[in-house]
């Protein structure tokens, strides 16, 4: 679930039919009212004040001289609400723009840009821009509007203005209607007798200069019922001949037009759609095939949308922001001839030629997934720079990197839990080409792409929502096929995401599998994480709080319905379905078992272990069958993106005592090596948030919730982050080596106080995981399965186990990993590899995890020295010949296991246990301790 913090909202375009101005003709030297009516707006009844975020278009700049900022209503310019008209407001431009927008006389001012908000902001208009002339003669056509459209037979009035006394003419298809001389107006009334474009010039004539105006209206003709072609699409569809059919889906519609660069983006008879059923549809020829066309759908003469099966669109508002070099030659708006989204395509698009054609994705159960939000990952906001880091990731082991939103979303600076079009690649990462590079080299590297894709809920820019849009009560319309009018969670608020799917209609089901099969066909992407999949419902749900967790049978259907579209597409290699669901366990056991993976957030549980408080530190709701189900399909995770990071927790509320600071640096990422003991070990898929591996310490916070991150990468330079690193990726490594053992079903957990353990089995090897999460020594029992030699794997120690319960003490902090067959460094395990970089060959390296910088001896452990003045060896009972009584006891200060072998019998103690050696005889003893 997403807690967006920025606000995205419903932008209606606004056409000049809500905006005028007195006089019609406005300059920047004279006064000006705005005249806004909010009727057919989001801003429709609205009760409160209104306010103007305005600027205006300066030497051909716009948005400058901007009044205040978004939201500040004590600067911000507040509109006049008219006492006969609830819906008119005025606003006054005085003395002059010049004056009231602070702008140099010596400029040029060519326009005047608003966008009209309620007192909170939240609810606006979008932007507006209203022309200014130049002093001296000007003349405007007053009604219609252009591109208004028209009856057969309906008589309309034309009216235009001058801004100066002369003699004026209005004209229709070149034809003289009416002359006024000496005159600042004219007024003609005129019948349309026959359909198609019509075109009303008016002029003006004042000493020897004449200024004249032209606008477009269109008379309509019924729509005509013709069959769909065979074989074709929703979307834009190419055929062989290079024409082009275009299908939109549009219930209950009547009639729809093509508008364009083909048409200049007027209406046009011959680009008007025919009807079938359901859908409209036209098909264009001749054609440029190189060249990059943009359109719009006109539904019913008032509503302008982009394709829904767009898969690229221009935004008049966002494209600015795009960082240079992600989107080369990206085509430009087709301002002043149309607004909103407007959509692309060509036909000789230029082709990606994939090199891994045959990719095998990693079994299910052993996916560890990199969870990778572009835009905080790299400095360019690149795909074509998330490359380069590749191999980083590759090394680090992980096999899935899980993309956060892709598809286009609001804004260029976005989560991207705020989507827009669900086909169309969002442009501020780059082209389509370059993700599927993307995509084509981790395949190279045996990393599988899964998208995240966001159905609960959609924002404003939505076609299938605009296209069916109730502006009275500012919400989706009663017969919009695809969204539901109002949030099934009805008192939380909180989860009230834009505009929210209803998944009960064929139309919204049948949208998204499109969608899926779309991203599998076109980038190649192995799967998807599923956001917010308790929202799939129209069961209502009541309370502030509630969170429609509980089991719901008509949510589940749908969702299987889902992942077995997907699973469809490739039934012997299935992509991944992945669901953040996070409801009842009831519920999420039906959908384990059905083959569903559903994340399992433990981020709480962890961090509570990782600072060192024993409340809540239990970690058993990781394990699949903790859970009852009958696969491992839990995504665990410590963090996603959606949670505060540890080691931000760990340096602000970490535990202490006088010796032991979880919140010193060093200490906290130490934490962290042990919490990836604790985590990859246990059976099932797991999950990363980026950067986790480096011990990642900037709060989720930092520059508000979804606000852009510092990039840190300095961070793989600093000894001890590479050694949490280094630790992760070994531990990776053995999960993706020895399947067998590391999702082995036969498992124990002993993880609920702060010392915690993990026994693994497998007819290959058995492993023994212990660590100690509290900041004081503990005793801490070693769980052995059997006897014989066991090793422990970052020591080098080879213990030969009589007594399968055996206990050591372990310090704040300390991991042990034992197994029954010795294991070589798994990232490279040959003579010809050094993984840890000691200079000592894998083979030969009893130490394979060593700390970056560690000197180290021929064996590959650390160099170590311990002061004789350590111990204390001391007689503590004497014997007499033939007795054998003799005691001797040992102490030791620092904080090692320690072992020493008297007359061939081992002794284990500690600093805290001493050892006890009895039934001595009389005799000199010498002997050697081992730590």
């Amino acid at each position: 679930m997403k807690k967006i913090a920025l606000l995205f909202i419903l932008l209606v375009q606004v056409s000049f039919a809500q905006v005028s101005t007195l006089p019609a003709i406005p300059t920047a030297t004279n006064e000006i009212t705005i005249v806004f009516n909010a009727a057919n707006t989001p801003l429709n009844n609205y009760s409160g004040d209104i306010y103007a975020h305005t600027g205006a278009t300066v030497d051909g700049v716009k948005w400058q001289n901007v009044i205040g900022n978004w939201g500040e209503n004590n600067v911000q310019p507040k509109l006049t609400r008219s006492a006969s008209n609830s819906n008119e407001y005025t606003l006054s431009i005085t003395p002059s723009a010049y004056s009231f927008y602070g702008i140099n006389t010596n400029k040029t001012i060519t326009e005047l840009s608003f966008v009209f908000r309620s007192s909170d902001g939240n609810t606006q208009t979008s932007d507006i821009f209203i022309p200014i002339y130049e002093e001296g003669l000007n003349i405007t056509i007053t009604n219609p509007i252009n591109n208004n459209s028209f009856n057969l037979n309906e008589t309309i009035t034309i009216t235009a203005e001058s801004s100066l006394e002369a003699d004026l003419e209005v004209l229709v298809n070149s034809i003289s209607q009416k002359i006024a001389n000496s005159s600042t107006t004219i007024s003609t009334n005129y019948k349309f007798t026959t359909t198609g474009n019509h075109f009303i010039k008016a002029k003006a004539t004042a000493n020897n200069e004449t200024k004249e105006t032209e606008i477009s209206v269109f008379v309509k003709s019924p729509t005509q019922h013709k069959s769909l072609p065979n074989g074709v699409k929703n979307g834009i569809n190419i055929h062989p001949d290079n024409s082009i059919t275009f299908v939109l889906l549009a219930p209950n519609k009547t009639d729809v037009f093509l508008i364009g660069d083909f048409n200049n983006w007027e209406l046009n008879e011959a680009y008007q759609l025919y009807k079938d059923g359901e859908y409209f549809w036209i098909t264009l020829n001749n054609l440029d095939q190189n060249f990059e066309y943009a359109y719009q759908y006109l539904i019913d003469f008032n509503i302008k949308i982009a394709d829904p099966y767009s898969e690229k669109i221009l935004d008049p508002w966002t494209d600015q922001y795009i960082k240079e070099g992600n989107y080369p030659n990206l085509k430009e708006y087709p301002t002043n001839l149309t607004d909103g989204y407007v959509s692309t395509f060509k036909i000789n698009e230029e082709v990606y030629v994939w090199n891994v054609l045959d990719f095998i994705k990693p079994p299910q159960d052993n996916l560890i997934i990199y969870e990778l939000h572009i835009r905080d990952f790299t400095e360019s906001d690149s795909y074509n720079e998330a490359i380069t880091k590749l191999d980083y990731l590759q090394s680090l082991g992980i096999n899935a990197i899980e993309l956060m939103p892709i598809n286009e979303f609001e804004g260029a600076d976005s989560w991207g839990y705020n989507p827009a079009l669900y086909m169309a690649l969002d442009k501020a990462y780059g082209t389509k080409n370059d993700l599927k590079k993307f995509v084509d080299e981790c395949h190279k590297r045996n990393i599988a792409v899964l998208a995240d894709v966001v159905f609960n809920h959609s924002y404003g820019q939505s076609p299938l929502l605009q296209m069916y849009w109730d502006s009275q009560n500012n919400k989706p319309a009663a017969d919009n096929p695809w969204y539901n009018q109002n949030h099934n969670l009805v008192d939380n608020t909180s989860a009230h995401w834009g505009y929210d799917f209803n998944h009960e209609s064929s139309y919204t089901t049948n949208f998204f599998n499109d969608v899926l099969t779309y991203w599998m066909e076109e980038y190649k992407v192995d799967g998807f994480r599923f956001d917010f999949t308790k929202g799939f419902s129209n069961t209502l749900y009541y309370g502030s709080n509630n969170w429609a967790s509980t089991y719901d049978a008509s949510r589940i259907a749908i969702l299987k319905n889902y992942a077995d579209h997907v699973w469809s597409y490739n039934s012997t290699n299935k992509p991944y379905v992945i669901f953040e669901h996070l409801a009842t366990n009831s519920e999420e056991t039906e959908l384990a078992n059905y083959g569903i993976m559903l994340w399992g957030n433990l981020n709480h549980n962890y961090n509570q272990n990782t600072m060192g408080y024993s409340s809540e530190s239990d970690i058993s709701w990781i394990s699949y069958q903790q859970r009852g189900w009958n696969k491992p399909n839990i995504v665990g995770y410590m963090e996603s993106h959606d949670e505060e990071r540890l080691m931000y927790k760990n340096l602000q509320y970490g535990n202490s005592n006088s010796t032991y600071n979880i919140k010193n640096l060093n200490t906290a990422l130490a934490r962290e090596e042990l919490a990836g003991m604790f985590f990859f070990t246990i059976p099932g898929p797991k999950m990363i948030w980026q950067f986790g591996e480096l011990g990642y310490d900037i709060s989720i916070n930092e520059n508000d919730r979804v606000g852009r991150k510092p990039i840190l990468w300095e961070y793989f330079n600093e000894a001890q982050r590479k050694q949490l690193y280094n630790t992760w990726a070994t531990l990776i490594e053995f999960k993706k080596q020895y399947p067998e053992v590391f999702n082995s079903s036969d498992f124990l957990l002993n993880v609920n106080t702060l010392t915690k353990s993990i026994v693994l089995k497998h007819s290959s090897m058995d492993i023994v995981i212990i660590g100690n999460f509290d900041i004081v020594n503990k005793e801490i029992n070693i769980p052995y399965t059997k006897t014989g030699i066991w090793y422990e794997y970052f020591t080098g120690e080879e213990k030969n186990v009589i007594n399968t319960s055996e206990t050591i003490s372990l310090k704040p902090g300390e991991y042990k990993l034992f197994s029954s067959i010795k294991l070589l460094d798994p990232r490279g395990g040959t003579a010809l590899d050094d993984s840890d970089g000691d200079g000592v060959a894998d083979t030969l390296d009893l130490c394979p995890n060593t700390f970056p910088g560690t000197n180290v001896n021929e064996t590959g452990c650390p160099l170590f020295s311990l002061s004789p003045a350590n111990f204390t060896i001391e007689v503590i009972g004497e014997t007499c010949v033939g007795k054998e009584n003799g005691s001797i006891e040992i102490a030791a200060q620092e904080a090692y296991n320690y072992s020493v072998t008297v007359d061939e019998t081992i002794y284990n103690f500690t600093n805290t246990t001493n050892a006890f050696i009895e039934g001595l005889a009389p005799d000199t003893y010498e002997f050697c301790i081992s730590v």
